[in-house]
């Protein structure tokens, strides 16, 4: 098969993924920024509400772009707390700008590796406290990863708003990257 008609396919499907999140993202009305997705009396509350949510699927879809825990650093002023399931909470709540500008970043960066993608960096064995896979199958699992939780939000603003943005099928070419 022709790696072209991969890398663009894989391309076109996350990067409307992604764009699906930020539509989604841009879409929330400032007064749910802190409302909760869920109700789990087992977890904090912030684990659910919806700047956290962003700012989980932001994280591990920077992370999984790098392909390894080890050596991975988050831009300031994220931190590497979301790698611990139970562990603290960011210092604060992040605003709706630091997560789009993260967002922007992790577009290009996400662009980038696809498009630098070579028969052996597919191959590549990555490997996670949940398993291991190669880089090419956490590419797939990444972009699954960040539409579930767009999907997630997406459906909250339908239920507290009303209204929602339209499904994404393919990246924009007129998004940043």
């Amino acid at each position: 098969m022709d790696i072209a008609i991969v890398k663009t396919g894989i391309w076109q499907q996350f990067g409307a993924s992604i764009d699906y999140l930020a539509n989604t993202m841009n879409a929330c009305p400032d007064q749910l920024w802190l409302s909760s997705l869920w109700n789990n009396p087992d977890e904090k509350p912030e684990f659910s509400q919806i700047w956290y949510r962003v700012y989980h699927t932001l994280f591990w879809l920077d992370l999984y772009l790098t392909g390894a825990e080890e050596g991975f650093v988050p831009p300031a002023p994220f931190t590497l707390i979301e790698q611990d399931d139970d562990g603290p909470l960011p210092e604060r709540a992040y605003t709706k700008n630091e997560l789009q500008n993260y967002l922007i970043d992790c577009r290009k960066k996400c662009k980038a590796t696809i498009e630098a993608l070579t028969d052996e960096t597919a191959q590549r064995r990555c490997r996670f406290s949940w398993g291991e896979a190669s880089f090419f199958e956490l590419l797939i699992y990444n972009m699954r990863h960040v539409q579930d939780h767009a999907g997630q939000l997406n459906l909250l603003l339908g239920q507290k708003v009303g209204s929602m943005p339209d499904y994404v099928t393919q990246a924009s070419r007129n998004k940043t990257s």
